[in-house]
């Protein structure tokens, strides 16, 4: 009867959660990651690739490899988030324990400013920021390009969050994202111009799986999406129906 009883419970409040999002969907136009996605892919659908067959080949090995290698990436829901305490794009330390104390965090790992799809993942992140802070939850970016690229990348687009410069791997190691990119693909990359060692630094080739975290202020998480195809990231509408549950537990 007790486990009737929560099951009960925890239906209510999913489905409570979906009501609300539905309400918050119909009030406020949440932005799809998807929709950007599409819209992208169509794009370069339009005109051919700049890489060639056998680029292509080495690049769909290497991903192949990656998610051998890391079938399960990312620190898992239910688990406590690592602390950590780095510098942003403007050398200001932030600390994570310290962030929580305002709300719950969106933790988001990216690669860098020469990604497009990290590019428009944050774009899609920043467009549904009102709707994050309805919740009290803030957008928090770690990456491991210099901050001087970050600061680049900030001015340019306008961001309005913190973007984090992990210098030692430390944090996306911590959350289980971390993987050195194979020498093959970093030729090919800067071959057409995505030199990886200009946004991180000489020797430094180290990259996240890309990552969406969100934290409850208690430091557990409660979200997570973590997938070796960095075309695949969370979408804001999971994001937000998480923050709504964290946000009726109150």
């Amino acid at each position: 009867m007790r486990f009737f009883k929560s099951t009960k419970l925890m239906s209510g409040v999913l489905i409570s959660c979906l009501m609300t999002l539905n309400t918050l969907h119909a009030s406020t136009q949440i932005k799809s990651y998807q929709k950007a996605f599409d819209s992208l892919m169509q794009e370069m659908k339009a005109s051919p690739s700049k890489f060639s067959k056998s680029e292509q080949e080495v690049m769909q090995k290497e991903a192949e490899s990656l998610a051998n290698s890391l079938p399960h990436p990312g620190i898992k829901v239910g688990e406590k988030a690592p602390l950590f305490n780095i510098k942003n794009a403007f050398g200001k330390k932030i600390s994570l324990q310290e962030e929580l104390k305002k709300g719950p965090v969106i933790l988001v790992f990216y690669r860098g400013a020469w990604c497009p799809f990290c590019n428009m993942y944050l774009h899609v992140l920043q467009e549904n920021l009102a709707v994050f802070k309805q919740y009290g939850a803030q957008l928090i970016t770690v990456t491991p390009q210099t901050p001087d690229k970050s600061a680049e990348q900030i001015q340019k687009n306008g961001y309005p969050f913190e973007v984090l410069s992990d210098l030692n791997n430390k944090v996306m190691k911590d959350y289980k994202l971390y993987f050195e990119m194979p020498k093959e693909l970093l030729d090919i990359y800067k071959k057409h111009g995505l030199d990886i060692e200009a946004y991180n630094g000489v020797k430094r080739t180290a990259l996240p799986i890309p990552g969406t975290f969100v934290i409850d202020q208690k430091g557990i998480v409660r979200a997570m999406q973590a997938q070796t195809d960095y075309k695949i990231r969370m979408e804001p509408k999971d994001i937000i129906q998480s923050l709504i549950k964290i946000s009726k537990e109150k």
